[in-house]
Order: C-alpha cells, then sequence, then structure tokens
C-alpha cells in the first residue's frame, strides 16, 4: 500500500471524514450538556374535559430533564397514554424553548358491562376511567372484543326505534351472538341471532310497527316482547306465563 500513493489519499480523506464526523457528534453530545437551550415552557394547546392538569403534570414529573434538545419526547408521550382518559397524545418541540401537548381524551359513548368500571368510547373502544359527572349513557356489553360492533348496533337499534319515541337503555350481545334490548321503559326486546331469512333489523322494525299496540295503557303491558320468530312474536308479562302471537 505504501508504494500506492492514490490508494494512501484516499484512506488519508476515509480518515479525515471519519475524524470530522466524530468531532460533530462529539461537539452535539456536549452541547446538549451545556446549560443551553432551556425548557420554558410546556403548553397545553386545548382544553380538556376529563384530564386534569395536576394529572398531566404527575405524569410528566421526573421526564422533563435535560435540555430542548435532549428531553425524550417518546417517554412524555407514553407517559401520557398512561392516563385513564388519554386516548392518544402527541408531544412536539417548539423553538426555541418550549413543548407542546396536544392530547386526545376518550369521547365516553356508553357504559360497557355490568359492575364494573369500563367504557366503550366513540370509536368502540374500552377503556376503563370513571366519570367526573353523572352522563345518562347507555349499558352495553358483549364478548371480548365485541365492542365495537355492539356499539355499531346500538347506534342501528335508536335509529330503528325512533318512531316509538324510545331508546334502548341496554343492548347485549350473547356469547351465542343473541341479541337483547332494554327499552327505557323497562320493556326488554329479544331479538335472537342474525339470519338470512329474517334478519336483526326487519324484526326490530315489526317490533317498531306492532309498538302502539304493545304500549296502549288499556291493555296489559308485557315486560318482554320475543320477537325471534320470522313472522309474528311473543309478550311475556310479569305475573303469568305470557302467550304467544303469530302471524301479522
Amino acid at each position: 500500500m505504501w508504494h500506492k500513493p492514490q490508494l494512501m489519499t484516499v484512506v488519508a480523506d476515509l480518515l479525515l471524514v471519519a475524524a470530522a464526523a466524530a468531532l460533530l457528534v462529539a461537539a452535539a453530545l456536549w452541547s446538549t450538556r451545556l446549560p443551553l437551550f432551556p425548557l420554558r415552557e410546556v403548553v397545553l394547546m386545548h382544553e380538556l374535559q376529563e384530564v386534569r392538569r395536576s394529572e398531566v403534570e404527575r405524569s410528566l414529573s421526573g421526564l422533563l430533564r435535560g435540555n430542548f434538545f435532549s428531553v425524550n419526547v417518546e417517554a412524555l408521550r407514553q407517559s401520557l397514554e398512561k392516563l385513564p382518559w388519554v386516548r392518544h397524545a402527541e408531544v412536539r418541540r417548539q423553538w426555541p424553548a418550549r413543548i407542546e401537548l396536544n392530547i386526545e381524551e376518550h369521547q365516553p359513548a356508553a357504559h360497557w358491562g355490568e359492575g364494573s368500571s369500563q367504557l366503550v368510547n366513540s370509536y368502540g373502544e374500552v377503556f376503563t376511567a370513571v366519570l367526573s359527572r353523572e352522563v345518562p349513557l347507555p349499558l352495553l356489553s358483549g364478548p371480548a372484543d365485541s365492542s365495537a360492533e355492539v356499539l355499531r348496533r346500538y347506534a342501528e337499534f335508536a335509529q330503528t326505534l325512533k318512531p316509538t319515541g324510545r331508546r334502548p337503555e341496554q343492548v347485549a350481545l350473547s356469547p351465542r351472538l343473541a341479541w337483547l334490548l332494554k327499552l327505557e321503559d323497562g320493556m326488554q326486546i329479544e331479538l335472537g341471532r342474525e339470519q338470512a331469512k329474517a334478519p336483526i333489523g326487519v324484526r326490530l322494525q315489526r317490533f317498531v310497527e306492532y309498538y302502539p299496540t304493545l304500549s296502549d295503557p288499556r291493555r296489559p303491558r308485557p315486560a318482554a316482547v320475543d320477537m325471534r320468530y320470522p313472522n309474528g312474536f311473543a309478550l311475556r308479562f310479569v305475573a303469568s306465563a305470557g302467550h304467544e302471537v303469530r302471524g301479522k
């Protein structure tokens, strides 16, 4: 190699480039340890409904180490997303000395499961949190990973039931995938499983058509209506064994 001047020149150039790169890295690391570019403020970019400022402060406590360049924004984000009401968080640097926080809160759409503190957000995702105020939310339940489907069906059922002036207070999907509704007035509607010959939507529409008769104050009011029949329904009363009505 010593007899090849061109090769020696190339090697020397590479060593110079490597040395320069190492110096730049060292300078960058050294500058981050200097008392330069201090963080001066952390700013929430919008008002929060359920997440408290004190919770945010506790979540970030101990993580705001270093300066504007060295603070670990990914660690800040992960810590914020552990808060019960935080669905998603974005953390970004804003030159020259500010950290900005964008927090997306869960928007509660329903309670999930009886006797639990779980809620369903507007995306159909289950999360665990405590409501800070009383909110009239329906109660949904179903097998694991069915929350999005149950929430979607709840919206469909509520739309279909609008002519009755009632809304579903509870919607339950059984392990066998059978649907059960409970209205605000306490009446239960058994819709059963989805069937090609008698879809759930058709059966519920049939209930809507008969609801004025079922809710007539001059007649005994049924506690439950079984709509699992292709062309009819069965009524169950509180103090009797019930009777069945078939056909239209």
